[in-house]
């Protein structure tokens, strides 16, 4: 990953809106079929209760994490974990009071990554760069990457890193998919991506459930309530055109826009979210496609 030193699977599974949703018998089952698969990247992130139900307002995604990491037999130092700061509470809450907070839910001592979201207004990029610099002194994290940052802001971060003496960030995760190509393929990001060396995490590659078609089998799923918005009729030709390709290859819809991502050889890794240890079993077909299926999707929904 980057110039760092942590090793992880091509594939990362996330928990952003699902444990909590889903149970913990049924959760338990993912986070088994991932370890199966070989997953070894794993994602959490905080965020308030949406369900209404949950013990705590914020953070429950990160209590169910660490109990259901530990129930399926994860050993800690086997698996990549990654969280991310958001700076909601911030000046308030400061990187470190934050991060703590978060780590006392999930039950670990450290990260191995800490992804930054961008700073907020009164945060200047020199003085999160060194917020975050101090958690990996104090052994809080590993390493550090950004989330969702433009390539402008991204570059400022990464040359305030070396005028700090901060490891650079080695991860950028961004959304990549077949119908949103721009946040990774602009010149501008290819040459903050240079800069720090960092390697991409590629998100929402399916564009919120589109591009696998369930969304015309009456499938229910994060882009529900908009689904008929004239803006998503692409990436639903797109979902189409995957299913028909998927039928004469064999696959799945899914696994083809995961595979389409690890094709970019910027991308380290491709973040997904499942519910089902059939979710699991279908995305990692996608490893199994190589890279030369990539110029191939690329023309089917250019």
């Amino acid at each position: 990953m980057g110039s760092s030193e942590l090793s992880v699977s091509r594939l990362a599974l996330g928990s952003w809106r699902t444990f909590e949703r889903i149970g913990r018998e049924r959760g338990l089952v993912v986070m088994q079929a991932a370890r199966e698969h070989g997953i070894t990247f794993l994602d959490d992130a905080r965020y308030n209760d949406e369900t209404g139900t949950a013990p705590i307002p914020t953070g429950y995604s990160e209590l169910l994490f660490g109990e259901l990491f530990r129930a399926a037999g994860w050993h800690r130092d086997e698996v990549v974990v990654a969280n991310k700061l958001w700076w909601e509470f911030w000046p308030r809450e400061s990187a470190a009071e934050e991060l703590e907070s978060s780590l006392e839910r999930m039950g670990f001592e450290y990260v191995d990554l800490i992804y930054a979201n961008p700073p907020p207004d009164g945060l200047g990029i020199s003085e999160m760069v060194a917020a975050v610099g101090e958690l990996m002194c104090a052994g809080k994290a590993r390493t550090w990457g950004i989330v969702n940052w433009q390539a402008g802001p991204f570059l400022e971060a990464s040359r305030a890193a070396a005028e700090q003496g901060v490891p650079q960030p080695c991860a950028a995760q961004l959304p990549y998919s077949l119908v949103r190509r721009d946040w990774v393929e602009s010149a501008e990001m290819g040459d903050a991506l240079a800069a720090s060396g960092a390697g991409v995490v590629a998100s929402f590659v399916m564009a919120g459930g589109v591009l696998t078609g369930k969304y015309d089998r009456c499938g229910t799923g994060r882009a529900s309530r908009e689904i008929d918005d004239p803006t998503l009729a692409p990436a639903r030709d797109c979902g189409r055109r995957l299913r028909a390709l998927s039928e004469e290859l064999g696959t799945n819809p899914g696994a083809l826009a995961i595979a389409f991502a690890l094709a970019n050889p910027a991308v380290v890794s491709v973040l997904f979210g499942a519910t089902s240890p059939e979710q699991i079993a279908e995305n990692t077909r996608a490893v199994a496609l190589g890279p030369d299926i990539g110029e191939r999707l690329r023309a089917l929904c250019a």
